[in-house]
């Protein structure tokens, strides 16, 4: 009889966002994958996406937060976030992984009321967990040094699996378009607009060359977007700058083949999914030195050293330079992004739940 597995994909209430696009991929992979393993999702039920396969979809519903489901008949579960409100207890007999993401609350400059509330709510989800997987060897770096704040169990297991992501098939980013900045040369940037995402400097570096800025977000603190705009009025940038708000995959997808360079300075990732977005279109890539970011982009991306416009803007336009007069790097590009599909990711969990259940 397979063993039943329950993954945790209640991220996809907000289907736009990073932790939602990781679910979709390994919903995906796992439809691929010739398993052992009998899978339930529990989410919202119109945004599981339907399978060859016969998945089990458990709907989300709001009040579970305050009665919990039943978990009785599953062997393991996973929950695909550290901040997740759900499935806190396990049975005897059951195992649980967790997928970490980051630990960004330690290092934001959030609150004190914040960084108790986020603690709390993560030893709740690993406090128990047979096995954490950390995103990148930064997170799990970032982890073990910050282990002593939790109580875990004894033998829990580490380890690192990175994201997956699913690729567009290039005939469904060939349409009519709406974007009267397509012509021009410009910089794209995806990510909300919070602070530790950094997308201020690049106003500051734009304003050094003759660049359009296109940031493309699905949300914002409220504070800062303030700051954001504020900051394309005192640099007259007006006519320069265009921030898309609710824009579809494929409007996304056509953004990055169409771009002539991708930023992303951001001062705090887990991961960085946009970046290998990019680099699939075989795109340039300028990132900031911190975090996951150079694991992402490894000797083919460029780096930000620091935050000055002078420097910023220097890298980028050497950058660009050095990648039109190298016909090889697209291609190179392309194919170091395709070894963070969703495929590799469903793989490695699948070793790893086998693992947890032998």
């Amino acid at each position: 009889m397979k063993k039943r597995i329950l993954i945790d994909v209640e991220r996809l209430k907000y289907p736009k966002s990073g932790i939602a696009n990781v679910c979709f991929s390994l919903i995906k992979g796992f439809n691929e994958l010739k398993s052992d393993f009998d899978f339930s999702f529990y989410g919202p039920e119109k945004n599981i996406p339907q399978m060859q396969q016969k998945f089990h979809i458990i709907p989300w519903k709001f009040w579970q937060k305050k009665i919990a489901i039943s978990t009785k008949k599953f062997n393991l579960i996973h929950t695909t976030h550290q901040l997740s409100d759900y499935f806190h207890h396990k049975r005897a007999g059951q195992k649980k992984i967790v997928t970490l993401h980051d630990l960004n609350f330690l290092h934001d400059q959030s609150s004190n009321r914040k960084i108790n509330k986020s603690k709390k709510l993560v030893q709740k989800n690993i406090g128990n967990a047979d096995a954490i997987v950390c995103i990148s060897e930064f997170v799990k770096k970032d982890f073990i040094k910050n282990k002593p704040l939790f109580n875990l169990k004894k033998d829990v297991e580490i380890e690192v699996i990175y994201n997956g992501l699913q690729f567009p098939d290039d005939d469904i980013i060939n349409f009519p378009h709406k974007f009267d900045f397509i012509s021009k040369k410009f910089i794209l940037t995806i990510g909300v607009l919070f602070p530790k995402k950094n997308q201020q400097v690049l106003l500051d570096m734009i304003a050094k060359n003759d660049r359009d800025l296109v940031v493309i977000t699905s949300g914002s603190k409220s504070d800062y977007k303030d700051q954001f705009l504020a900051k394309i009025k005192d640099l007259n940038l007006e006519k320069r700058v265009y921030i898309l708000e609710n824009v579809s995959n494929e409007e996304k997808y056509f953004l990055l083949k169409n771009c002539e360079g991708y930023c992303h300075p951001s001062l705090a990732e887990g991961f960085g999914i946009p970046p290998v977005e990019a680099m699939y279109f075989g795109k340039p890539v300028f990132l900031s030195r911190l975090t996951s970011l150079p694991e992402i982009g490894g000797n083919l991306a460029f780096y930000f050293d620091d935050f000055d416009a002078e420097k910023m803007n220097e890298i980028y336009l050497n950058g660009i330079n050095q990648y039109n007069s190298d016909a090889e790097m697209p291609e190179m590009l392309h194919k170091r992004a395709l070894g963070f599909g969703y495929k590799k990711m469903a793989e490695a969990y699948e070793k790893l739940y086998a693992k947890m259940l032998s």
